[in-house]
């Protein structure tokens, strides 16, 4: 059973928003401009801001690829995880980071949604945090399969806005909102 977090310390984790994640991603210019947004708002309101940044074979640390959309910038002193892993979880220092913190309650955007944002959601709640998936500030690429299928990308933000209304933990809160309405103070997320 997980730890549940008392309190309502937030912060805001910005997963994956790079060059080689979100360059071809469904709502692309959008999508950046909310996460911005809620970059923003965090700063304003003293909130702390976690970028999480992904590497691996095919998205080589160092690499344009790698790097950070020229848009969203982190600011000299915010934390910054490297990981491997879908989850940001996973053999990564985050955990150490958010009891440094004090973080009881994450705000969660970035890319991709099927993958590292859904990965990243799941652990945060399995691991007794509050979570607020910013609706309208993560993205993906549409997906074809070998038979002809196609899973368009705004259906995987779709569906994945709905489980995180829906999902439900023993003593943890979770849920959505959109950019310009999330209170980072708030247990849940929203105002």
């Amino acid at each position: 059973m997980a730890t549940v977090r008392e309190g309502s310390k937030g912060v805001l984790m910005v997963v994956d928003v790079q060059v080689g994640v979100v360059g071809e991603a469904w709502e692309f210019p959008r999508v950046i401009k909310n996460i911005a947004r809620a970059v923003e708002r965090a700063r304003a309101q003293g909130v702390p801001v976690i970028w999480v940044q992904h590497a691996d074979d095919e998205l080589v640390h160092g690499s344009p690829a790698w790097q950070w959309v020229p848009e969203l910038v982190p600011a000299e002193g915010e934390a910054r995880i490297h990981k491997h892993f879908n989850s940001s979880f996973e053999q990564t220092p985050l955990e150490d980071e958010l009891a440094k913190l004090v973080a009881t309650h994450i705000a969660l955007a970035g890319a991709a949604t099927n993958w590292c944002i859904r990965a990243t959601a799941y652990a945060a709640l399995e691991r007794g945090y509050d979570l607020t998936l910013i609706e309208d500030a993560h993205t993906t690429d549409t997906i074809a399969l070998d038979d002809g299928t196609r899973i368009e990308a705004a259906d995987v933000v779709k569906e994945l806005n709905i489980a995180m209304t829906w999902l439900s933990y023993p003593g943890r809160k979770n849920g959505t909102a959109k950019a310009e309405a999330i209170d980072f103070a708030s247990v849940g997320g929203v105002r």
